[in-house]
């Protein structure tokens, strides 16, 4: 999360139809995200070798590699060029903060609605090796959003082998340069948004869900959601459904509130789509002891917790993607 800048969530009052797809089978597609490959990417991704992660460094050039690797493995392509899943963004655009640099865009197309996109989003970039010479691994922060997309987008290509492709297209977007001001995510809206904004119907941002904060110790699954309701009541009302009729995990709104001192809604990716008017949800699972800190590791994630809330997400952007008519803006 950038280093820029209570109310627990009640049953909706509304009650959102759920696509009509049959709930066995999204739920078979979901269970092919585990906790164990979760565990497999991540321990490579936060690993020393990738250096942390530093925006145009070569260790987020390791990392780039990695997660297109993902997608050419398992036949996920490009909707840049074919090969080509790496948006440019060169030196300038960062304020001569970072090198040159890349998003990394994949994306499954729709069978009825290709022209409407469902964006999910992290942050490939870290903030690199601290002046004492520790590696900072970003595995939360966000490692964990990384590949919980990468298990997400392979779940939708099990559907897509199994007969079950979406509505609407995925576009599985993983963005740079987010710890030194958001520019990836902005460089994609502001300037080269592969899809038109206006044919862009939500955006689900992911970023840090694998711990457990110092409020939710001792207690269940939970997640942070922000930005939900700000924009359409129905994706919140909708987000609502999917969780108690498939997971029940505890949301909490808390920083949520527009009076929220921490201003998390303005601090990740999903806040370039905010502007532009689209639909957002930030998952999240709060800051803790290891945050921007060299012990940000991957043995310190929760991988049970980390699958149940990819899971939930992977049933989130299904619906989006499935429903008859895309959520409407309030």
């Amino acid at each position: 999360m950038c280093i820029s800048f209570s109310m627990i969530a009640c049953s909706s009052s509304q009650t959102n139809k759920l696509a009509s797809t049959d709930s066995a089978t999204v739920t078979k597609f979901a269970e092919t995200i585990t906790a164990g490959e979760l565990k497999d990417m991540l321990y490579v991704y936060a690993s020393d070798d990738f250096e942390g992660r530093k925006t145009g460094e070569p260790g987020q050039k390791k990392a780039i590699s990695f997660i297109k690797d993902h997608y050419v493995a398992n036949g996920i392509g490009s909707p840049i060029a074919e090969g080509d899943y790496y948006q440019e963004i060169p030196a300038s655009y960062f304020n001569n903060l970072a090198q040159d640099s890349e998003n990394v865009i994949a994306y499954i197309e729709g069978s009825e609605k290709p022209d409407e996109v469902i964006i999910i989003s992290a942050h490939l970039d870290h903030i690199g090796i601290s002046n004492d010479g520790n590696i900072n691994n970003g595995a939360d922060d966000d490692g964990s959003g990384t590949v919980a997309i990468l298990e997400i987008s392979e779940a939708f290509q099990t559907a897509v082998k199994a007969g079950d492709r979406p509505k609407r297209s995925l576009l599985f977007l993983h963005v740079t340069g987010e710890e030194i001001g958001l520019y990836g995510s902005m460089f994609y809206t502001d300037v080269d948004p592969i899809f038109p904004l206006e044919k862009t119907v939500a955006n689900l941002n992911i970023d840090m869900i694998g711990r457990v904060d110092p409020k939710h110790e001792d207690q269940g699954n939970y997640l942070y959601l922000i930005g939900s309701d700000k924009l359409s009541q129905e994706l919140h009302d909708l987000s609502e459904t999917v969780n108690q009729t498939y997971f029940n995990l505890e949301f909490d709104y808390t920083y949520n509130a527009d009076n929220d001192p921490n201003r998390f809604y303005y601090r990740s990716d999903h806040y370039n789509f905010a502007k532009n008017n689209i639909p957002v949800i930030f998952y999240f699972n709060g800051t803790h002891a290891d945050y921007h800190k060299p012990t940000d590791t991957p043995d310190k994630i929760n991988y049970g917790f980390l699958e149940t809330r990819t899971r939930l997400i992977f049933h989130m952007a299904w619906e989006l993607a499935n429903r008859e008519a895309r959520i409407t803006l309030d």
